[in-house]
């Protein structure tokens, strides 16, 4: 088994810079997550290395050895697509069977190997039928036994849930995490869903736009966002975002929306005022850390107005109007509200996140 270190990785198609001076580390045994909107690199990352597509600068380590010149098939990977890439005339035995027969390896040894393989997988029963006799979820752990037939280094798996229905992809999130822990290979995986991200990675990686925005555990980025793209970007419903201005009083300091005034604490402003580009910032709070009361029950509350709600069984989602700002508040709480009712919400200052508006940057 191996870890993947990337330094200062790039890579241009013509004039677009599809990976920006990426440097990553994925230790051994780590299951790794790429997370990012469509286009952000993540797959063009995976691919270099992969060795299918060549770095313009940077270099690719597998274990201990620079990779950048080998070929796809020295490199010890195996990669498993989002489309599954099986064979379609091959019987499932065969597909599996497939990397083994490429190495010449004796047959009685590849029918132990890929026997061995379909048992762990539990996909005994389909070795004798073809692609087109499988369902989505069979496709794939054909697909993940061809992977694991070869005793690779490291897995890459390009979005490989994508092509499932729902319930079939949370059941194959945990069997994917339970058989990477068993095996004990390193693994990339690359998806846009952060729910995928958040449950299994050991560590998630998040691109935007060819650039690394933050490495960290699932809970470290949803509680530290390291910026207003990687605060946005996790978490559902995502942060509610205000703009506003830092002011202060004769020593009080309180955060100006325009449509209401947000309180806080001398050394909060104190922090904010020293660590800002400018008194200009945004406010970030997350949905499940607003307070909503029915009645103004305490002092520095703001008037809403119930603009929507959407009930999701254990929890209920509520769109609050203030003047002209949507503030989305995710609650446990039952509340028998309507459209247009009126409510109060507030925040608590240790939930709080602030932004520099100019830099984009946590401030806090």
């Amino acid at each position: 088994m191996a870890g993947v270190t990337i330094k200062n990785l790039t890579k241009r198609f013509g004039n677009v810079i599809a990976v920006n001076n990426v440097s990553l580390e994925v230790k051994d045994r780590e299951f790794l997550v790429l997370l990012g909107p469509s286009g952000c690199g993540k797959t063009t990352t995976l691919r270099c290395i992969a060795g299918l597509d060549t770095p313009d600068e940077g270099e690719i380590y597998i274990g201990d050895r620079l990779v950048n010149d080998l070929a796809p098939k020295d490199r010890n990977v195996a990669m498993v697509f989002q489309s599954y890439a099986l064979y379609p005339h091959m019987t499932v035995f065969d597909n599996i069977a497939f990397p083994l027969k490429m190495k010449k390896l004796p047959m009685s040894e590849i029918e132990k190997k890929v026997k061995e393989v379909a048992e762990f997988l539990k996909i005994s029963h389909l070795l004798n039928r073809k692609p087109g006799q499988l369902s989505g979820g069979e496709k794939q752990r054909v697909a993940l036994g061809r992977a694991i037939v070869r005793n690779p280094d490291v897995f890459l798996m390009d979005e490989p849930l994508s092509n499932l229905d729902a319930k079939l992809r949370i059941y194959m999130r945990a069997e994917l995490k339970r058989l990477q822990k068993e095996l004990g290979v390193t693994t990339i995986y690359v998806t846009h869903d952060q729910v995928e991200a958040m449950t299994m990675a050991d560590k998630i990686a998040i691109m935007n736009q060819g650039v690394l925005q933050q490495v960290g555990t699932a809970f470290e980025v949803f509680n530290n966002p390291s910026n207003l793209f990687v605060a946005g970007f996790i978490g559902s419903p995502p942060m509610n975002f205000i703009n506003c201005t830092l002011k202060e009083e004769n020593g009080s300091y309180y955060l100006d929306a325009g449509a209401f005034t947000v309180s806080i604490s001398a050394s909060l402003g104190k922090i904010i005022s020293e660590k800002a580009s400018s008194s200009e910032i945004i406010l970030g709070v997350r949905p499940e850390d607003v307070i909503i009361e029915e009645k103004p029950v305490a002092k520095n509350l703001i008037r809403a107005e119930v603009y929507v709600t959407e009930p999701m069984g254990s929890e209920i989602v509520i769109d609050l109007k203030v003047n002209n700002e949507i503030i989305k508040v995710k609650t446990l709480k039952e509340f028998k509200l309507n459209i247009g009712d009126e409510v109060w919400i507030r925040f608590s200052e240790d939930k709080i996140h602030i932004f520099d508006r100019k830099t984009e940057k946590t401030i806090v």
